[in-house]
């Protein structure tokens, strides 16, 4: 079932012979052509997000929480935004307002609430020892400077009636006014315009991989059921051994990956620099679409890569021993569909872990190897995570993928010259334990 255990087995140079063959195969290929064009359009539309959100939401109603320490100051606070916003003062009140103003009891959980896109902005009104009115604005990403310049107004104005009703003979005090953009911008610096902007990144940087690693992954099953269906492994089997065969594929197929990847992500790239510009041209210099760029370190493009070569590794492997225990591409979707399963929920957690989320599960999943680099990034994007915490989370990484070649090359070894039928488990379990 297998070749004969050998003395010396090094990889040089049959695994590089191998990994030049399949770089070549697939980069030459018209399919790698017409997915790199496709993919790299879904990364620049993907990268254009947000200011296709702010485009599409241009006249609709931004929803502003009041959270003040009094009820009657919330109730002056609500009842001012919402005549100066809206515009009912002079009687130009609008079915389509443009705010929706409504109060709020906890800062805390207006604040979380925030994060998680139930308000568009938060307004904290808080009255001082000396009858002095200070406003804190927590303003989320779907909230531009033009809004924001008018809550700024209107926060003036209830300080104006506000004298007025209170102490008018008195001396008028300007209102204290601290701007927030994003009630959490974790610890990764950079301020509003870092948070947007290494949370769009990751977004990016997130789609590119899960789509590469899946694709790439099944191009390697794809080739193993390829070359038994035609004959051509038991050719190579007799010159190369399963080791180098398994390494040679995952190097070349990987490199190839690496080439699209870095393509794609030029272009995504491309158009995370142009972003601003683009919108600054469609909507106007006072959009508050905050740079892509910012708050961007190279210890965190850094970090993109290793994942995305410590993942795709780690995948390529198990579709590796995959593609090795069946003959028929028929046979091979079905035996795929849990590793793309297991990928899918690596990428919905990831998406999870963007959105602020930052549970135990979210925790847990970015130190499971076959999660972690989908997982990892986003909370490493978003400032959550300490380096002792990315450096287990890469410790781990590399341990299952040392485990997962010992077992996929025994795997591999045993399936790879069987045809006709699948091994049964047993025979699964005593390959990859390496009983002959």
């Amino acid at each position: 079932m297998s070749e004969a255990p050998r003395r010396s087995d090094p990889l040089l140079p049959n695994a590089m012979i191998v990994a030049r063959r399949e770089y070549a195969e697939r980069v030459r290929t018209r399919l790698f052509h017409v997915s790199t064009v496709l993919l790299a359009t879904l990364a620049v539309i993907v990268a254009f997000v947000p200011l296709i959100i702010r485009v599409v939401d241009q006249g609709t109603t931004s929803r502003v929480a009041v959270v003040a320490d009094s009820p009657e100051l919330s109730r002056r606070t609500i009842a001012v935004l919402d005549s100066i916003l809206n515009g009912s003062l002079s009687g130009t009140d609008s079915p389509n307002a443009p705010f929706e103003v409504s109060a709020a009891d906890d800062e805390a959980a207006t604040l979380q609430a925030l994060v998680e896109g139930q308000y568009d902005a938060a307004v904290v009104a808080m009255r001082g020892e000396a009858g002095r009115l200070s406003f804190r604005f927590h303003v989320g990403d779907t909230l531009g400077d033009d809004r924001l310049q008018q809550l700024s107004i209107g926060a003036f104005g209830v300080a104006v009636l506000d004298y007025t009703a209170n102490n008018p003979n008195g001396a008028f005090q300007m209102p204290g006014v601290e701007m927030l953009r994003q009630a959490q911008y974790g610890e990764g610096g950079g301020g509003a315009a870092g948070y947007a902007g290494r949370r769009i990144l990751g977004i990016v940087f997130v789609f590119i991989i899960f789509l590469t690693i899946v694709i790439y992954g099944m191009w390697v099953a794809a080739g193993v059921v390829a070359e038994k269906a035609s004959r051509v492994m038991e050719l190579m089997i007799s010159a190369a051994s399963a080791r180098q065969l398994v390494v040679g594929k995952v190097v070349g197929i990987g490199l190839a990956g690496l080439t699209q990847y870095a393509t794609i992500l030029v272009a995504a790239l491309f158009a995370l620099v142009v972003q601003e510009r683009v919108g600054d041209a469609l909507l106007g210099p006072a959009t508050g679409l905050t740079p892509s760029f910012a708050g961007i370190h190279p210890a965190l493009l850094l970090a993109y890569g290793l994942y995305f070569a410590l993942g795709f590794t780690l995948y390529a492997l198990v579709y590796a021993a995959a593609g090795s225990l069946v003959s028929r591409a028929e046979d091979l979707q079905v035996l795929a569909l849990p590793l793309s399963l297991v990928a899918i929920a690596g990428y919905l957690l990831s998406i999870a872990a963007l959105s602020g989320g930052s549970s135990w599960i979210v925790k847990t999943a970015s130190y499971v190897p076959f999660w972690s680099p989908f997982v990892m990034l986003p909370r490493m994007t978003l400032g959550r995570v300490g380096p002792a915490e990315v450096a287990l989370s890469l410790a781990l990484l590399v341990f299952a993928i040392g485990v997962t070649y010992v077992v996929a090359v025994r795997i591999y070894a045993a399936g790879v010259l069987l045809y006709g039928q699948r091994p049964g488990l047993r025979a699964l379990v005593a390959a990859a334990r390496g009983v002959r």
